[in-house]
């Protein structure tokens, strides 16, 4: 090949580097969110597993009207857990979760972000932000829970907004399943060849969010977890203050919790004995 033939060759190749950058640059948001897989559709409620549940709408500061369940467990439950979910999907798919927390005897709010489910709006980083101050309000102001009996919870996506809104809030302890550290370092992974620190327009920064996190926390993740790698674990855990506590679960991303059955809720039941049925003095 000629020198031309290679030069030409050359601009070709970075033509389509560039044009499949800008591509991932401008899909991030596609890439991140699905609120469609496997669809939008409220497909069942509390009642498909025989527990009783209140349909509950939230405002969040800028006006977008939110949906999700409250699920009442006894007259006194031990505290009251806020469920972020993660990315894709929406409350209605999270049936076997609000079975274990309703067993362990916790009170569960759970709603959909905005853009998810039949919650209103557009789906974003701030959004879901702002969703999460709308969920801990009506806890702490239109139900009038004490803050010292509200666990956090998250899975994946979640789990991060879980962080940064513990950051910013004194629940009673935090609870993040199958969370990355990073938007930017979780692309790090699926993206080596571009540049994704430098193109992210998400953060998510769960990792520094935890710096600023004073409760109790509770790492869960898989060894074998095919999309976040047990490595972001190891990294939230060294990064949270104490005390804090890890749990390892054998199964993949979304089912790590069911495979691992009694491993899963019985370090449940240890984190939320030690610190959420702890007695003051």
């Amino acid at each position: 090949m000629s020198l031309d033939g290679i030069g030409s060759f050359l601009l070709f190749v970075l033509g389509v580097y560039l044009a499949l950058g800008l591509l991932l640059f401008l899909s991030q948001s596609r890439l991140l969110y699905y609120p469609n897989l496997p669809s939008r559709a409220v497909v069942a409620t509390p009642t498909r597993i025989g527990l009783a549940y209140q349909e509950v709408a939230l405002v969040a500061e800028d006006g977008v009207r939110l949906h999700g369940w409250f699920l009442p467990a006894g007259e006194t439950p031990r505290g009251v857990l806020l469920f972020f979910h993660g990315n894709a999907g929406n409350i209605s798919h999270r049936l076997d979760s609000l079975r274990i927390f309703h067993d362990l005897g916790l009170a569960v709010l759970i709603f959909d972000y905005r853009g998810y489910g039949q919650s209103e709006g557009k789906v974003s980083e701030e959004g879901t932000y702002r969703d999460a101050e709308a969920a801990w309000r009506h806890l702490t102001e239109a139900r009038r829970v004490p803050e010292d009996k509200i666990v956090l919870f998250g899975r994946s996506l979640g789990a991060a907004v879980a962080a940064h809104l513990a950051a910013g809030r004194r629940p009673k302890a935090l609870i993040m399943e199958s969370a990355f550290t990073s938007v930017p370092d979780l692309a790090a992974k699926y993206y080596r060849i571009f540049p994704v620190r430098w193109l992210s327009r998400f953060r998510y920064d769960a990792r520094a969010d935890l710096g600023a996190v004073a409760c109790p926390v509770l790492i869960v993740h898989s060894r074998d977890d095919e999309i976040i790698p047990a490595s972001h674990g190891r990294a939230l855990f060294e990064a949270a203050q104490e005390p804090k506590a890890f749990l390892e679960l054998s199964g993949g991303h979304n089912d790590g919790f069911l495979v691992s059955g009694r491993t899963y809720t019985d370090g449940l039941e240890a984190f939320l004995g030690e610190y959420l049925d702890e007695q003051a003095p």
